[in-house]
């Protein structure tokens, strides 16, 4: 197993957010902490902060992962995000990322009509409506999605196959489990090895 096939693209597909006012609003009232497993193996944690209100939501989100292969180890990740939703509609977020040392850091705003995003990797503009695949809501799942770690477009569909179940194929297989009130529950993804990594709420 090499360091590469931990990227951040790999595990959750994304780095790896939609119009529920209900879930929306109950997200801002709890915070969520999820153990992160790699085949069944906690590989890290991922926590999530609200304030505010449904009119105006900050979610914060802290991130660590990190996978051994012996004592060798061969993936260490870090992201911190801040994420700003007015009405229910994505306003902007900004992130910084450490993976195996390297690290990126990206900006993101709706700027009247478009989102403009600047990363590590560049500029780039996408259409209104695009969310960052940040997974907390799933509103987000109407639009474009965009990496909130590099900035890029993602090449996938999102359906809804369930109730509460949103189903994220292309460039990545992920699915996404909610509550009636649209909060989020778990996460199972497939790494392109064949390995399994699953968010289970604590």
């Amino acid at each position: 197993m090499t360091p590469a096939l931990f990227s951040r693209r790999r595990l959750l597909a994304a780095g790896l957010i939609l119009p529920f006012a209900p879930g929306l609003a109950s997200a801002a009232q709890r915070n969520l902490t999820f153990t992160v497993l790699r085949n069944g193996e906690k590989i890290g944690e991922h926590h999530i902060y609200f304030s505010g209100d449904a009119a105006s939501l900050t979610a914060t989100t802290e991130a660590t992962m990190l996978v051994k292969l012996g004592p060798v180890p061969v993936f260490n990740y870090a992201h911190h995000a801040v994420e700003k939703r007015t009405a229910g509609a994505f306003a902007s977020i900004e992130t910084t990322t450490r993976t195996n040392g390297k690290a990126q850091k990206l900006d993101a705003e709706n700027a009247g009509g478009v989102i403009r995003i600047a990363s590590s990797a560049g500029q780039l503009t996408a259409p209104a409506g695009s969310n960052p695949i940040t997974h907390w809501n799933p509103a987000i799942f109407s639009g474009p999605l965009f990496d909130p770690q590099n900035g890029k477009m993602m090449k996938v569909t999102a359906s809804k196959v369930g109730a509460g179940h949103w189903a994220i194929r292309g460039k990545a297989e992920i699915d996404d489990y909610y509550d009636d009130g649209g909060n989020w529950l778990a996460l199972k993804g497939k790494l392109t090895d064949g390995s399994m990594v699953e968010y289970r709420r604590v």
